[in-house]
């Protein structure tokens, strides 16, 4: 019977790691915009907050709106900048991995603006710099979607320079995974219709252009393969240089995803090129949270155990989850074997920490 025990708990563990492989993750978002990284102190504290929420992994804005969140060699060589300048000559990334891992609590560099530059006029240095940098509409002009200035997400001098801010953190920190989200790896449908991915598409089609309908169906798989071609040029080059770190996304639901921002990220798991996905299953009521937690789930298929939710718990405009819907969407988790979920952003946790606990 001891050895029929034995082979049961053995079994079950491996059941649990084959379904999730990455194991349970109670994550949250850290934003540029709170006031967390301010300072060393601010830092300590939001790491013991999230202690006594159950939080085992924090993911940390590092790239935002056109700055760095970090002493970047890559940005002073470039533009003669090295962190936002808020930060003055500290190393805020360093400090929370330092005061995290004390903590046992993983760290992931979240490169929240990926592939767009700015947010009104505040990375707008970049594409005055390059501006073949720029994305492209049908009309011929830059492209602005909810207010984000976006770079050209094609172009292999954009995606060289994204990456090479994605592996100067991997190679320089500590961290347990990077992170991009529903603008890495990405672009708004809108774009593609600069010189150089119009002369690539030509290239492919006979010298056809593309169609001045950026909805068609052909059109968006053609840009989404392309980006795809790039996540996982990412990818390996990350597991290239420390394979133990994680490479994660966080896109919205599919296939919205597909037609706003042409992130085909059910093909990224089937492919193995990202190690999970947190989908913002962002919903300010539970019947619909249910509703596209469903959609999403069929979405994976046997891919389920590298599933987490993205949860949203309060926003910068003020709006925090009511207690009975935050308890009703983690319920849903567990209902459907999720084995975790991010909760966005840290700014509500003082509120929701001890809600947040399964």
């Amino acid at each position: 019977m001891r050895y029929f025990i034995l082979f049961l708990c053995c079994f079950f563990s491996y059941s649990l790691q084959a379904q999730a492989p990455h194991g349970a993750i109670r994550g949250i978002w850290v934003t540029a915009q709170d006031s967390v990284l301010d300072s060393k102190t601010n830092i300590q504290k939001a790491v013991e907050n999230c202690k006594k929420a159950g939080i085992n992994n924090i993911y940390v804005s590092t790239w935002n709106r056109g700055r760095t969140l970090y002493p970047s060699a890559i940005m002073m060589e470039r533009f003669g900048v090295a962190i936002d300048p808020r930060f003055g000559k500290r190393d805020p990334l360093k400090e929370l991995v330092e005061a995290a891992h004390a903590e046992k609590i993983k760290v992931h560099a979240w490169f929240e603006y990926g592939f767009a530059s700015a947010q009104g006029d505040s990375g707008a240095y970049l594409l005055k710099k390059y501006p073949y940098y720029a994305a492209i509409g049908p009309d011929g002009k830059g492209i602005e979607k909810n207010g984000l200035t976006w770079m050209n997400a094609f172009h292999p001098l954009v995606q060289n320079f994204v990456k090479s801010l994605v592996l100067e953190v991997v190679k320089r920190y500590d961290l347990d995974g990077i992170q991009g989200d529903n603008r890495l790896t990405a672009a708004p449908s809108l774009a593609g219709y600069d010189a150089y991915t119009l002369a690539e598409y030509k290239k492919e089609h006979g010298r056809l252009a593309p169609p001045i309908n950026h909805l068609d169906s052909n059109w968006i798989q053609w840009r989404a393969h392309r980006l795809n071609k790039f996540g996982k040029d990412l990818y390996q080059s990350v597991k290239a240089a420390k394979p133990n770190v994680l490479v994660s996304m966080a896109p919205n639901v599919y296939p919205s995803s597909l037609q706003e921002y042409l992130q085909d990220w059910p093909s990224w798991l089937r492919e193995g090129y990202v190690d999970y996905v947190v989908v913002q299953l962002y919903s300010y009521k539970l019947d619909e949270y249910e509703k596209i937690l469903k959609e999403t789930i069929q979405q994976v298929g046997s891919k389920k155990g590298q599933l987490y939710a993205g949860v949203l718990i309060g926003l910068e405009d003020g709006y925090r989850a009511k207690p009975e819907l935050l308890k009703g969407m983690l319920e849903l988790n567990q209902k459907y074997d999720l084995p975790g979920e991010l909760f966005f952003y840290h700014a509500a946790l003082p509120k929701s920490g001890k809600m947040l606990k399964r």
